[in-house]
């Protein structure tokens, strides 16, 4: 099973064949690139008293950040990765940028020149791009992957909505002309107890100021908030073209994630994940942005490395399952630094995920 997709029977779609937003996405997410992550990328943050990139450039100073982080740009993805994926027969990649990618906010360093870049190499290899505003000014979110953990000011500042409302503007304007983009995803991870009115207000408002940009077949992605069963009020039935619902699927951080043994792990992804895929598709088209092979240790107690082995295949496959089901998906992540669950590349090599999607 391990060895390709077509062994789920799924049905493969060639790029050319489709519109960007009808075909079924299978992806990598570009992770650590354009948002830094100390978790995946350790070696960056070298010597610096820093848990994200706020922090970081902050304490390093303008020249310092932007010396450092140019040379991260320019080497954590390349062109012979985007050519590893599309190898594999992947068809899509998931481009995260915080608000300061395409402008100055101090104490950030911007890098548009990055994100042309990213399309551009997508586009030689033959993979669509999905950009995501994975950091809000304020944060939505207070993780440092919004770029400043500990901070939640987003959603009770009208300032920072309204910057948001204008970064996403933007950001269509500037992704319009690429002939690759699949779509924007309108804000990633906003907490799960960031009020849902307001949440949902957000999305109304950002909707027409990124869709008169794009094209028809480009489609505007809205993440669920962690809250998978508040979407059956007819959210998007009304004034909304081409919207798709985006939910992330981890089974690693709660504490029944740690009560879980692998057989427990497996049903969950395959027989649970498919009946809550289900349940949303009824009333939005659905991807999963993000997953990954990551489990608590609590999970793979007591496994050998043959029987590890082929816990981690069988749980690899078991999400597949379920997530074919939907309009696409996005593994987290193309790689990082140490590698394991987290990382694409690495659960290939080690046959937990297939080497083939097509």
């Amino acid at each position: 099973m391990a060895g390709s997709l077509t062994a789920l029977g799924s049905t493969p779609e060639t790029t050319a064949a489709l519109a960007p937003a009808a075909r079924k996405w299978r992806g990598v997410n570009l992770g650590g690139w354009l948002v830094l992550e100390k978790w995946m990328t350790p070696s960056v943050f070298a010597g610096v008293d820093a848990g994200d990139e706020w922090t970081f450039c902050q304490k390093l100073g303008k020249a310092a950040a932007t010396a450092r982080i140019k040379k991260h740009r320019d080497n954590w993805i390349k062109d012979s990765d985007f050519a590893w994926i599309a190898a594999r027969g992947l068809n899509a990649v998931r481009l995260p940028v915080g608000y300061w990618i395409a402008e100055e906010a101090p104490p950030y360093v911007s890098g548009w020149d990055t994100v042309e870049r990213a399309f551009r190499l997508a586009k030689k290899h033959g993979l669509g791009v999905l950009l995501d505003l994975h950091g809000a000014p304020g944060s939505q979110n207070g993780m440092d992957h919004s770029g400043h953990s500990g901070e939640l000011g987003w959603h009770g500042s009208r300032s920072n909505i309204n910057h948001t409302l204008r970064v996403l503007e933007n950001l269509a304007l500037r992704c319009k002309g690429f002939d690759n983009l699949l779509g924007i995803e309108l804000l990633n991870e906003p907490r799960w107890d960031v009020p849902m009115d307001v949440i949902k207000q957000f999305y109304r408002d950002a909707y027409p100021r990124v869709r008169k940009h794009l094209r028809a077949d480009r489609a505007v992605v809205i993440h669920d908030a962690f809250r998978s069963g508040e979407w059956a009020d007819g959210f998007g039935k009304t004034g909304m073209t081409n919207l798709i619902l985006d939910t992330h699927l981890y089974q690693c951080y709660t504490d029944d994630d740690r009560k879980r043994d692998m057989h427990a792990q497996v049903e969950l992804a395959v027989l649970g994940r498919k009946r809550q895929l289900d349940n949303m598709q009824k009333h939005l088209p659905v991807i999963v942005a993000e997953w990954s092979c990551g489990l608590p240790p609590e999970s793979l107690r007591g496994l050998d490395g043959f029987e590890r082995d082929t816990a981690m295949r069988a749980y690899g496959d078991a999400q597949l399952l379920s997530y074919e089901t939907t309009r696409g998906w996005f593994f987290w992540n193309y790689h990082i630094e140490s590698g394991g669950g987290w990382s694409f590349r690495d659960c290939v090599k080690r046959g937990w995920l297939p080497s083939r999607y097509s």
